[in-house]
Formats: C-alpha cells, sequence, structure tokens
C-alpha cells in the first residue's frame, strides 16, 4: 500500500496530529532533547542547496535528533536555474539527503520556494519531474515536496502531476492551513509558524505517530 493510501486511513481521525519542526545552519544551537520532551517527534534538516552548497550544521543537527530519539530527514534547497533538478538530486542524495527503511528516517524534502527562477510554468514542472523521479531512482522513495500555494500557482500553474506521489509539506503561517494546491487532496506536514520553541520552524504531522512512523518505513 502506497504512503497515500496508509495516511488516508487517518485524516478522518479526530484530528490526529504529531508536533515537529525543521532547522538549518540558522539554529546554531538546537535543544533537540527539550523539544522531544515537549511532545515533537520530527524534525526536517537542511542538507543542500544547489549544486555546490552543504549546510555545515547538518551533521550536528541530525546526530543531536537522532541521540534524542526524533524521526529525522533532510531537505534540498531548489536552484532550478543552475542546473537540472536530476543533477541536484543527485547531489541531495551523495550529501545526507538519503533514505533508507530504518522507521526513523523521513524521505527527503524537496523546498520549492523564492522566484521561479526565471522559468516557464511547464519548464518548473519538467524541473520538479527530473528531480522526483532522481530522487525515486536513487532511493526507492518518492520525496515530500515543500511550497506554499501562492508559489505553486504562479510556478506551476497548480500543476497536479505530483500529488499522486510526492507528500506534501504546505507552508501557511496562520492558524488554519488554508488552500491546498496541486491536485493533493491533504497535506502531510504543515509549516505554521517559524518562531518554534527549541529552535528553527513549526510543523505538524498531518496523522498519528504510527502514520508517521510508516511514512518513515516505506
Amino acid at each position: 500500500m502506497k504512503w497515500l493510501g496508509l495516511i488516508a486511513l487517518v485524516v478522518g481521525a479526530a484530528q490526529a496530529a504529531v508536533p515537529g519542526f525543521d532547522i538549518s545552519h540558522y539554529q546554531s544551537t538546537v535543544n533537540y532533547q527539550g523539544a522531544y520532551n515537549s511532545g515533537a517527534r520530527f524534525v526536517i534538516i537542511k542538507a543542500t542547496e544547489g549544486t555546490t552548497y552543504k549546510d555545515p550544521k547538518f551533521s550536528t543537527h541530525y546526530t543531536g535528533a537522532t541521540n534524542a530519539g526524533l524521526i529525522r530527514g533532510g531537505y534540498h534547497f531548489a536552484r532550478p536555474a543552475s542546473s537540472t533538478g536530476a543533477v541536484q538530486a543527485q547531489y541531495f542524495v551523495s550529501n545526507g539527503g538519503g533514505w533508507s527503511a530504518d522507521g526513523i528516517t523521513l524521505p527527503g524534502m524537496l523546498d520549492l520556494e523564492g522566484d521561479c527562477a526565471g522559468l516557464s510554468q511547464s519548464g518548473m514542472v519538467s524541473w520538479v519531474t527530473s528531480f522526483v523521479n532522481k530522487y525515486k531512482s536513487l532511493t526507492g522513495r518518492y520525496p515530500m515536496i515543500y511550497t506554499t500555494n501562492s508559489w505553486w500557482n504562479t510556478c506551476t500553474g497548480n500543476s497536479q502531476a505530483f500529488s499522486a506521489n510526492c507528500p506534501l509539506v504546505i507552508a501557511r503561517y496562520n492558524s488554519v492551513v488554508g488552500t491546498i494546491p496541486g491536485g493533493w487532496p491533504y497535506y502531510t506536514i504543515w509549516q505554521f509558524n517559524d518562531a518554534y520553541a527549541y529552535g528553527g520552524d513549526s510543523d505538524t504531522f498531518n496523522g498519528s505517530i504510527t502514520q508517521l512512523k510508516k511514512l518513515a518505513t516505506g
């Protein structure tokens, strides 16, 4: 059963949700154990950007998160103007963004934000497709996609090409998640503010801890 089917089983549950957060080198110190003790169970950590940047805090954050008992994974900040999606997926996987079916590693996340990098909507869809397909071929998993409703509509024309396979991480700093773009029936993770008490941005997983572990298992 695909992850979409697994998560669908709990979408209608009584507001099942699991707290989490995301971090990068901008958070030089993170209280991983404090986050876990407060209820957080996952963290997404910046690994790479484009084809030349490796986050200098990735290993420290990854180790700290692991030691605290958090389910963790890496993310890649896309630079579509600099190279193909496939090249960036390879760079990401080679520098922390891989995946293994150990129950504690989230599939990698493709971070899509900012401007449209000079690409047409069809060109951006092709770029994302290139990244997604290469990541899948390298790891056996489809990556998560992080975006906003506005970016997705502007830069991809609200493409529905990824809703069947790639879990959606939606960013909206509000008390409600708002419109879900791209044909996704629901979000998997919602980043709802940029001021997490223990470091980084606040996230919530749309399901139970059992479903979160399934996402990390494949």
